[in-house]
């Protein structure tokens, strides 16, 4: 699990046209890694049309937002399409770049207990070091802080 100030582990996803896509790619730019549990939910949706929104002002600041979930490309593809995000969607089916990066564990609802991606955000500098990182952050503090962090 990466942590403030290490070098963010490489990792290599399909996106969702079904290319593969490496951190390593975008070294010379700040990345804004999010994941999130399921593609077309409420929660996701929030948080990455907060992301969409804030675009503009995230690619002035040279940087670059990947977003990360257990989803296949094509339902990452049509998510994509439905809410207009002009940002690339990674697949990670068997959510092994999630777990390596502390956002896998137990959730809860309606009383039972089941394992699944907890809610995060990583902000890689040019370099490729972690300048932040939030574990279980809410949809809207997720945008916030991690603009907060790419703009100065």
């Amino acid at each position: 699990m990466p942590k403030l100030g290490d070098a963010a582990p490489d990792f290599e996803l399909r996106d969702q046209d079904g290319n593969l896509v490496k951190l390593s790619d975008f070294r010379g730019k700040k990345v804004i890694i999010f994941a999130y549990p399921k593609a077309a939910t409420p929660g996701c949706t929030i948080q990455a049309c907060g992301f969409r929104d804030s675009f503009p002002k995230i690619e002035t600041s040279n940087a670059v937002i990947l977003g990360i979930s257990p989803d296949e490309p094509a339902d990452l593809k049509k998510w994509k399409a439905k809410e207009n995000l002009p940002y690339t969607l990674l697949a990670d089916t068997e959510h092994q770049v999630i777990e390596a990066w502390g956002a896998w564990g137990e959730k809860s609802m309606y009383g039972k207990k089941y394992m699944g991606v907890i809610r995060s955000h990583w902000v890689i500098d040019e370099n490729g070091k972690v300048l932040d990182e939030r574990i279980k952050v809410s949809p809207e503090d997720s945008v916030k802080l991690a603009l907060e962090v790419v703009t100065g």
